[in-house]
């Protein structure tokens, strides 16, 4: 038969493995942050290297950039939300 002293680690043990994969879990999940950064510099990068390749095309690129802007920060703002989802579920 267990003894309760035993029972009480094991438990406490498992609790605490729980909680060390949720903070992995969010850790994890907020690598998506890594790209939705890459690509943000990436659109607005493109953008300057056209404005300058052909300035008369400034508005609609620029609306272009926008797009690609709010793309990728959606994707960056998913995955922070399954990191909170994660971390506080």
């Amino acid at each position: 038969m267990l003894d309760a002293n035993l029972i009480y680690m094991i438990i406490f043990l498992l609790y605490n493995m729980l909680a060390a994969a949720k903070y992995i879990g969010a850790g994890v999940a907020c690598s998506g942050l890594i790209g939705a950064g890459a690509g943000i510099g990436t659109v607005f990068g493109s953008l300057i290297l056209a404005t300058a390749r052909n300035p008369q095309l400034r508005g609609q690129l620029f609306t272009y950039a926008i797009l690609g802007f709010a793309l990728a920060e959606a994707t960056g703002l998913f995955a922070l939300m399954m990191a909170f989802l994660l971390l506080y579920s």
